[in-house]
């Protein structure tokens, strides 16, 4: 760790002691300087107290030994030649001293004279080179809620300011649009990492490329494993016990049918009641496969068959990596759910046209085609998950989200208090992302069958078909009829941690709408919703989001998707990557071959030769190992450590919503236990309060 020194402010400038003033009215100031690594100053910093009656003496933060250091909490006397009447802004300056060092202040406390209770003003920003900023009390208020002329200002100088930091730009035609930064260092620095998770975000990507070993490996490249075992070579001490449990059991087709449920991706699976039209599966061909005394047609009827579709990765453009062009399969696959053996797969087939080359996989085909065809659904698995559910439903739904409340919520907005920390450090990992993860030349161009032009295609396909009424838990279970499927703990979870966000932000937001036509009424929530709608969902008509909010419980849905997405359903898609990635035959990145049209053709060399190559399988380890790792600075859902709203009221809601949180915790843990294959990903304390990775 690397301390910061902080000399004492006389020491490092000499006193400039302040004149008297006549007469003498005596502000007590606390002033706290973050926690985070560099946040303290030796620069000069001045604090001017902003009341109804007019203004303090603007005042040198100085006093004998060190202050404004990293974590001090300082006391210092603002005195004011008249009663200000109730303080409305702290104003903070910093000027250079010497050398240039950027300060982060966490709030300001304000005491007037023979007064006991204090003002809080948060701040929870850096103030960087010679600058003046001025921050509100922590009351939340709503545009209506103002009266005075000094906060109507405040109120608009600060969206004026940030409208022209934080603009829209389309990184590509057809998905959501983003912030407009070219990279993470074009960013201002209240939303950049700390310096401490830059720093580990780093090292941990160094830490796994190293673990594996790749730069010893990477001269193999383009060569096969020689057998199944091999993998294991990389497989020895980036691990985890869910990953090992995969290696052992994924050729099993109970393992294959739960990971549809529980697995990094559990949103693809749908009920089917009829068959679709390109896939004639004939009943009698999987009835071996039912539970006796049934038929295909009744269990169809009954509403136990299930259905997972990849038509939209037909027709993908295809990778090519060192000349070497990828392949990429459209697959359906029929599960069924029986009664004994839980969900299993019936039926595959790995295009979407029916043909004589387009053969049927079932269970009682030799064990080498019918484990390709498993393959070869997995690996679109892991085009799906990665691209559309990973990066396009959660990263960049969110992000959309997260520039709108900058550009239209001031910061003394309830919206924004509510929102803000759920969309800490989402600006920067999604850069990172665009630059790092899925440009023309970044990591996912080296390791998937979509990598390059496939990813940009196939994120306009499901941005074009993308529903606002999808990105809703209760209704996106009603919709693909898996209401009553058993052991589907993803939806079990999903659904209480919905229930606890929804009744949470439905409490913050009656405590500062009475009713539906303040919503209504609220133009800054207004200009905020359209500019969700109009900029960020640009090009969608069907999304289903009015560019209006009509009533608070539209907004208390929306918030709640929004929160909702951010926290528990990223956790669901995010963390459990490398427990069924890392045993890259379970999930494959890329195939190098094309699907097999003749089962007796299929042989375990055409199988190694299809799987990624030893290369590739070195950075989807890695990079599944770097993203699914718990963050060392990780926040857990609703442990708000910047305190945005002060009122007791807004504080016990946020105190409520964390006790059903622990007791959702308590449920899944009660639910896990004894399991051989826990689902733990939706633990409260497992899910981080946004998306930082």
């Amino acid at each position: 760790m690397v301390l910061q020194l902080c000399e004492s402010h006389s020491t490092r400038r000499g006193k400039h002691p302040n004149l008297p003033l006549l007469p003498q009215m005596e502000y007590k100031v606390i002033v706290a300087t973050g926690t985070l690594e560099y946040s303290g100053t030796n620069n000069y910093v001045y604090v001017t107290l902003v009341g109804e009656n007019g203004e303090s003496e603007r005042t040198l933060l100085d006093k004998s030994g060190q202050d404004l250091c990293r974590g001090a909490v300082d006391e210092y006397i603002v005195r004011s030649s008249a009663p200000l009447g109730r303080v409305l802004l702290v104003r903070l300056e910093k000027q250079k001293y010497f050398l240039e060092d950027n300060w982060f202040c966490n709030y300001v406390k304000v005491t007037a004279p023979g007064e006991e209770n204090n003002q809080t003003f948060p701040c929870y920003c850096w103030l960087v080179g010679d600058i003046k900023v001025e921050v509100r009390d922590g009351t939340a208020k709503k545009l209506c809620d103002e009266i005075l002329p000094q906060e109507l200002v405040h109120r608009k100088v600060q969206l004026q300011e940030r409208q022209k930091t934080f603009r829209w730009q389309a990184w590509a035609p057809g998905i959501p649009k983003c912030v407009d930064a070219k990279s993470e260092a074009d960013l201002p620095q209240d939303v950049r990492f700390a310096n401490e998770k830059r720093s580990d975000f780093e090292r941990s990507l160094q830490y796994a490329l190293l673990e594996l070993s790749l730069k010893k490996l990477a001269i193999w490249f383009g060569r096969s494993w020689k057998d199944l075992d091999d993998f294991k070579q990389i497989f020895w001490k980036l691990r985890s016990p869910i990953a090992e449990y995969t290696m052992e059991h994924w050729k099993e087709d109970w393992f294959f049918g739960h990971q549809f449920l529980n697995g990094s991706n559990p949103r693809m699976i749908q009920r089917c009641r009829k068959l679709p039209s390109n896939f004639p599966v004939v009943g009698d061909t999987v009835q071996a496969f039912l539970s006796p005394n049934t038929t295909l047609d009744k269990e169809l009827k009954t509403g136990n068959v299930y259905l997972v579709d990849y038509a939209i990765i037909d027709g993908i453009p295809e990778n090519v990596m060192s000349g070497k062009k990828q392949h990429i399969a459209a697959p359906l696959c029929l599960l069924y759910e029986h009664p004994d053996n839980g969900l299993i797969p019936i039926a595959i087939q790995l295009e979407q046209n029916p043909s004589k080359d387009t053969p049927i996989f079932r269970p009682n085909d030799p064990p080498l085609p019918w484990l390709l065809a498993k393959m070869w659904v997995r690996h679109a698995e892991f085009q799906v998950f990665q691209v559309l559910s990973h990066l396009l439903r959660t990263h960049l739904i969110v992000e959309v989200f997260c520039v709108a409340t900058l550009r239209h919520l001031p910061a003394v907005h309830p919206i924004y208090k509510l929102l803000t920390p759920h969309l800490k450090y989402t600006l920067e990992i999604n850069c990172r992302g665009r630059t790092q993860l899925i440009s023309q030349d970044g990591i996912f161009k080296r390791m998937a069958s979509t990598g390059g032009e496939g990813i940009l295609v196939l994120s306009q396909r499901e941005f074009k078909a993308l529903t606002y009424r999808s990105l809703q838990p209760r209704c996106d279970f009603v919709d693909r009829g898996v209401t009553k499927l058993n052991k589907y703990f993803y939806r079990e979870h999903s659904l209480m941690l919905w229930s606890a966000i929804e009744k949470f932000v439905s409490s913050i937001v009656s405590l500062y709408y009475g009713s539906d036509g303040e919503v209504v009424q609220d133009s800054e929530l207004q200009a905020w919703i359209k500019d969700v709608v109009e900029e960020g969902f640009a090009n969608i008509p069907h999304f289903g989001l009015p560019n209006k909010l009509k009533n608070k419980q539209e907004l208390i849905t929306l918030l709640s998707v929004v929160i909702f997405t951010s926290t528990a359903q990223h956790a669901a898609i995010n963390n459990g990557q490398f427990d069924f990635c890392a045993w890259v035959p379970n999930t494959p990145c890329t195939m190098r071959q094309p699907p097999s049209t003749d089962k007796d053709s299929v042989t375990m060399e055409l199988i190694m030769n299809t799987l990624p190559d030893v290369s590739q399988s070195c950075v989807v380890m890695a990079i599944t190992w770097l993203l699914s790792s718990a963050q060392p600075d990780k926040i857990p859902l609703a442990h708000y450590k910047e305190e945005y709203f002060t009122e007791s009221a807004a504080q016990k809601m946020i105190d409520n919503f964390r006790q059903d949180l622990k007791y959702i915790e308590m449920k899944i843990l009660k639910q896990n236990k004894g399991l051989k294959l826990p689902y733990l990903y939706l633990c409260p304390s497992q899910i981080e309060n946004s998306i930082t990775i």
